[in-house]
């Protein structure tokens, strides 16, 4: 594993030297997602798959130290920090000293891994909101983290708590999600997925359709909101959407 030390104030912005590798690789502390501008750098700093960087002085979140979201948060979390058009993303390990700050966390080494798609991190959205759901009787979940589920014929599944999730996957069905972060799936026939809280995201199968919003992520201001049916307007089956700000869906798959 190459090693990289990087003296730096606040990290990922300063200047860095190449250093022996070291014969043992760093102990794992934290599996992590982290984001980058499109050429792999983050605030200046330049980045590379499979190299261990290091940051001397003492960590602190938002002063010194490399940052990224752990993945005990959740996975669409990164996004607060870059987003999700024209960003990178990759899975990464942080070892050493380190300090935690809401969903991220400051570490004195990482180790950057692979990359990561946005499609892979909306469904491991969805894993990680169904994983850690409070389940209710009948198709409604209006608390955090609630997951709504509706199989059978026109069935509706709702979700309007923060990171809430709702699948349809039954003939003519609906499924809402309204509150923060949110993702719906509407798999079944004749089906609906709307998802409009800010960072959210919808998927339909055929003949079904989708309905997005976009939000200002600092006001809840609806800037633009957008249905289309599947097969027209560039909307594909089976695949996970977010809309812009100019009212365009936006796929979201591998960068």
């Amino acid at each position: 594993m190459t090693r990289t030390k990087a003296k730096a104030k606040q990290a990922e912005s300063e200047t860095v030297q190449e250093v022996a590798p070291d014969a043992a690789a760093p102990e794992l502390v934290v599996t992590s997602i982290k984001g980058f501008s499109a050429d792999w750098t983050c605030r200046g700093f330049q980045f590379e798959f499979g190299k261990t960087y290091e940051v001397s002085g003492p960590i602190k979140a938002c002063e010194n130290g490399f940052h990224a979201c752990p993945t005990d948060e959740h996975p669409l979390s990164v996004f607060e920090y870059y987003a999700s058009a024209g960003s990178r993303f990759a899975e990464v390990t942080q070892a050493g000293a380190s300090d935690k700050q809401g969903n991220k966390l400051a570490s004195a080494e990482i180790t950057i891994g692979v990359e990561v798609s946005i499609s892979d991190l909306v469904a491991r959205a969805f894993k990680w909101v169904w994983d850690r759901a409070t389940l209710v009787e009948g198709s409604s979940a209006t608390g955090d983290r609630g997951a709504a589920c509706a199989t059978g014929v026109r069935g509706a599944a709702s979700a309007s708590g923060y990171s809430g999730a709702a699948s349809a996957t039954g003939y003519s069905g609906a499924a809402s999600a309204t509150g923060d972060s949110g993702a719906a799936s509407a798999t079944g026939k004749h089906s609906v997925a709307m998802a409009v809280g800010v960072y959210a995201r919808a998927m339909a199968g055929e003949t079904s359709c989708i309905c997005l919003a976009h939000r200002d992520p600092e006001t809840d201001v609806i800037i633009a909101i957008r249905a289309s049916k599947v097969g027209e307007n560039g909307v594909k089956a089976g695949v996970w959407y977010s809309l812009n700000a100019a009212g365009e869906f936006i796929e979201e798959s591998a960068s």
